[in-house]
């Protein structure tokens, strides 16, 4: 029997995915879901859910749900991270206010800049924890590591427990296919693609559908105006920021244009509201989310525990294809983020990469890739400065380098000068309080 834990099991929707898609392979049906969390309105939510899923199957999986982190870790094969420290409330509402009152929007803050910088700080210790729990309860279990930030989350980890397996997961990939499939008309099945960078500003190298470059398609649709088409996944975003970028760069970018647009310098700027017209950016729109996921999940909860049975569908998430590989040694091939070893040699050894990764018995393997664009490979260096100086601020416990990446972000630093931004990260680390370690506290005069 396979024993698939998840910490942070109160994020129920996430958890009903991987689930369901683990019970449509036969090697998992007869899993046991050792499901985690602190909430446990929430956790006896997700433990419902986990039962009337398999019971839709007929399987005969189990499920278990504790408070306990060390509970639900004894004796893994495997274990699924998707929590968030801080929440909606306090965290996320803190992140966007301060930082506006000093004329620096964001979109959704969870990545890079100073929003992504924080949440990195209120995360990563608690990573750590689950690490150190896997490394004396279930020493050769994989980590399948969902918590954003993704390349901050996963660099620390491998620097503090190297020993422990690990593989960052995203389904930007996925999501993007999914919009260039629907903006061209295409079955997304029939797309084929070849992608390497860093999480969210990793590029389409090859896009093809039936042997043919799907590039000047794009092109010349974005120039014409017919292209992007009303989205299909982020309806309050018209993704246009990735055409843009594609347009100059040359290459398409595996994240949404909510997230990029935020990334770089050259889209959201105090005073260009016609920027922000013009190329659709939701402002705030993380908090937005939260809050109208909050509203809707009371209904969604209350259908949860009707009798009726819950259909199982298979989603994109390669967290249970991860799983089949490794029990079965039958391979597969994921997006994986792994610190470079080799794998992308044009960026920093260590930096958390974004490459195609076989998984099979032996673990994750990922694709040698060695001719990204040099204009690529200079933005993904913006964005490995923050990451490593905010790794190097959490493993050396020195607060002086969540200023410095704070200073070296292309967002922030377009809009604020020094003294704006050591000014910005002195409030943001003194409202954080408890909720960040303690050698990073900042105590604001009264």
């Amino acid at each position: 029997m396979t024993k698939i834990a998840f910490i942070g099991a109160g994020s129920t929707i996430f958890m009903k995915n991987i689930v369901g898609d683990c019970l449509h392979f036969e090697a998992l049906e007869d899993a046991h879901f050792a499901l985690m969390d602190i909430d446990r309105q929430r956790l006896e939510e997700s433990e419902l859910v986990a039962k009337k899923l398999i019971e839709a199957r007929a399987a005969p999986a189990t499920v278990s749900a504790t408070t306990r982190q060390a509970e639900a870790l004894e004796g893994a094969d495997f274990v699924v991270t998707a929590f968030q420290i801080g929440g909606y409330k306090p965290s996320t509402v803190i992140d966007f206010e301060i930082p506006k009152q000093y004329g620096l929007r964001q979109t959704i803050g969870d990545t890079m800049g100073v929003g992504g910088i924080m949440r990195g700080l209120r995360t990563v210790p608690h990573l750590w924890s689950v690490a150190e729990d896997m490394a004396r309860l279930c020493p050769g279990a994989l980590m399948l590591q969902y918590v954003n930030p993704m390349a901050i989350n996963t660099w620390a980890l491998a620097e503090r427990y190297p020993q422990v397996k690990a593989v960052g997961l995203c389904h930007s990939v996925q999501n993007t296919v999914e919009e260039i499939a629907h903006d061209l008309d295409l079955p997304k099945e029939e797309i084929r693609h070849r992608v390497a960078g860093i999480n969210h500003v990793a590029f389409f190298l090859k896009l093809e559908h039936e042997g043919q470059s799907l590039y000047p398609r794009l092109r010349d649709g974005y120039r014409a105006g017919r292209l992007p088409k009303p989205p299909l996944l982020m309806p309050r975003c018209q993704n246009k920021v990735r055409y843009e970028v594609m347009e100059h760069l040359g290459y398409f970018c595996t994240e949404s244009s909510e997230h990029f647009a935020e990334y770089v310098p050259w889209f959201i700027k105090e005073g260009r509201d016609d920027l922000i017209e013009a190329f659709g950016i939701p402002l705030d729109e993380y908090p937005k989310r939260c809050v109208e996921q909050a509203e809707g999940w009371t209904s969604q909860a209350a259908d949860f525990r009707t009798p009726e049975k819950i259909e199982v569908k298979k989603s994109h998430e390669f967290a249970a294809e991860i799983m089949n590989a490794v029990a079965t040694d039958q391979a597969t091939t994921i997006i994986g983020n792994l610190p470079n070893r080799g794998q992308l040699p044009q960026l920093p050894a260590g930096a958390v990469v974004e490459t195609p990764t076989l998984i099979d018995a032996n673990g994750c393997q990922p694709t040698v890739i060695d001719d990204i664009p040099p204009q690529l490979v200079a933005l993904m260096r913006t964005q490995i400065n923050v990451q490593e100086l905010t790794v190097r601020a959490l493993v050396e416990e020195n607060p002086k380098h969540l200023y410095h990446a704070a200073y070296m972000d292309p967002h922030t630093a377009a809009e604020l000068d020094l003294r704006q931004i050591r000014s910005l990260m002195d409030d943001l680390l003194a409202a954080h309080g408890d909720w960040i370690p303690a050698w990073a506290r900042v105590r604001k005069a009264a």
